[in-house]
C-alpha cells in the first residue's frame, strides 16, 4: 500500500458520516451516501490533499462495488415481482433505453461508444439506496414497495446486461453469445439453489452462527467469489457477477435455513455495509473529479442537464407503465425513486473513462447529477408518499388497471 494514512482516512470518514447524517436528520434527511462522498471529495486530492488511491485501496472499492449489488441482488423477492409487474418494469426500463441512447446520439454529437455510456448510465436506478428508505419506513412489504422492488431491480440488473453488450468492446453478437452462456450457467446454479440441501447444511449453519466457524457467512462468499470469477472468466462486469450471486445466496439461505437467513444477512450486511461499501462511496469522492466540473463551465452546466435527463428518461417511461392500481401521487413518487441513481453511473462513467470514450469533465458531470438524484429525489418521493397516505383518493387515482 503507497498510502496507508489513505486507509485511516477512509475509515475516520466513513464513521464520520453516519455522525453527521443523524446531525442533520433533525432538519432534513440527508442519505448518507452524500456524506460519505462529500467527506471522500474533502480529503480528496483536489480539496485537501489528503487521500490518494492506490492498487489496494481500488481493490477495496471494487469489492464494495461488488458488495453493494450483492445486496441489492439479495433483496430481490422474484416470487413478489413476477407477472405483470416484471413485465411493465421491463417496459419501462427497454423504452428508457431507447430514448437514453438516442439522447446521448444528440448529446455526443453522434459518437456511437460514448452514446451507449451515457445512455446506459440514465438507465440506472440505485436500487441499494431506495430499498433501505423503504424499508425504514416499513413500506417495503407493501403494494407500493413491491412495485418499487419490481422496477428497481430491472434498473438494476437491465445497465448490467447492457454494460455486458454494449460496453464489453467485443463484437456485439459475441457478447450475446458469452452472455447466454454466463446466463445458462446461472439457470443450473438457480435450480440447485431450489433444491432442498442436507439436513446436516441447515444443522452446520445454526450450529456455526456465533461461533468463529461462521459456516453460513463463508459459504455466502464462497458463491460470491465463485459468480464473480464467472463473470470474469467470460469476460464480463463483475457486477453481474455480483448481482447474481445475490439472487443465489436468497434462495439458498430462504431454503435451506429459513430461521437463521436473517441473522446471516445481518452478519453479511455489516461486512458490507460496515466496511466495504463506505469504503466504495468515499473512494468515490476521493476520485470525483472536481477540478474538472469546476473549471468547465460547460460541464458545470451539464450537471442540471444530466439531472433532468434522469427524471425524463428513466422516471418518464416508469411513471407511463407504472400499474394502474397505484394512485397519481405514488406513481409519481415512484418514478422519483427510480430516477434516483449513483452507483451504477460511477461505475459505468468508470468504464467510459477508462476506454477513453468519455471524458472525465462529462462523467465528473453525470456523477454530480446522480449525487443531486441521490440527494432530491428520494425527499420529494417521500413527501409525495406521506401527502398520499394523508390525502383521500380520488376516484381516477383508485382505478385499477
Amino acid at each position: 500500500m503507497k498510502h496507508p494514512e489513505t486507509l485511516v482516512l477512509i475509515m475516520a470518514a466513513a464513521v464520520l458520516a453516519p455522525l453527521l447524517a443523524h446531525g442533520a436528520a433533525r432538519r432534513v434527511r440527508v442519505p448518507l451516501v452524500i456524506f460519505e462522498i462529500a467527506l471522500g471529495i474533502l480529503i480528496g486530492p483536489d480539496v485537501l490533499g489528503w487521500a490518494h488511491s492506490d492498487q489496494v485501496i481500488d481493490t477495496l472499492s471494487d469489492l464494495g462495488l461488488a458488495m453493494l449489488i450483492f445486496l441489492a441482488g439479495y433483496e430481490i423477492d422474484f416470487a413478489a415481482v413476477r407477472g405483470d409487474t416484471l413485465r411493465r418494469a421491463m417496459g419501462a426500463w427497454l423504452v428508457s433505453l431507447a430514448a437514453g441512447i438516442g439522447l446521448a446520439l444528440l448529446i455526443s454529437g453522434g459518437e456511437v461508444f460514448q452514446s451507449f455510456v451515457i445512455g446506459t448510465a440514465l438507465t440506472s436506478t440505485a436500487l441499494g439506496t431506495v430499498l433501505p428508505i423503504l424499508r425504514d419506513r416499513g413500506e417495503l412489504r407493501g403494494r407500493f414497495g413491491t412495485v418499487m422492488s419490481a422496477f428497481g431491480a430491472v434498473g438494476e440488473f437491465g445497465p448490467v446486461v447492457a454494460v455486458a453488450l454494449l460496453l464489453s468492446g467485443r463484437r456485439p453478437g459475441e457478447s450475446a453469445a458469452l452472455l447466454a452462456a454466463f446466463g445458462a450457467i446461472t439457470a443450473a446454479a438457480v435450480f440447485w439453489a431450489l433444491r432442498p440441501r442436507p439436513p446436516w447444511f441447515s444443522r452446520l449453519v445454526e450450529r456455526t452462527l456465533h461461533s468463529s466457524g461462521q459456516f453460513a457467512v463463508r459459504f455466502v462468499m464462497l458463491l460470491l467469489a465463485c459468480m464473480l470469477g464467472l463473470a470474469a472468466v467470460f469476460g464480463l462486469d463483475v457486477l453481474l457477477g455480483a448481482f447474481a450471486a445475490g439472487v443465489l445466496t436468497r434462495l439458498v439461505l430462504h431454503g435451506a435455513a429459513p430461521g437463521s437467513s436473517a441473522e446471516v444477512l445481518g452478519k453479511v450486511e455489516a461486512m458490507g455495509f460496515g466496511f466495504l461499501v463506505p469504503l466504495f462511496y468515499v473512494v468515490t469522492g476521493i476520485e470525483f473529479d472536481l477540478h474538472a466540473l469546476l473549471s468547465d463551465l460547460g460541464a458545470l452546466l451539464l450537471v442540471p442537464v444530466f439531472l433532468l435527463l434522469f427524471l425524463l428518461v428513466r422516471g418518464g417511461p416508469v411513471h407511463a407503465l407504472a400499474p394502474r392500481d397505484l394512485g397519481r401521487r405514488d406513481r409519481t413518487a415512484l418514478s422519483l425513486f427510480a430516477s434516483t441513481c449513483l452507483p451504477l453511473v460511477v461505475a459505468i462513467t468508470t468504464i467510459g473513462v477508462d476506454q477513453k470514450v468519455l471524458g472525465t469533465d462529462r462523467a465528473a458531470a453525470m456523477v454530480g447529477a446522480a449525487m443531486l438524484s441521490v440527494l432530491l429525489l428520494p425527499l420529494l418521493a417521500m413527501r409525495l408518499r406521506g401527502r398520499a397516505e394523508s390525502a383521500p383518493r380520488s376516484a381516477e387515482d383508485a382505478e385499477a388497471w
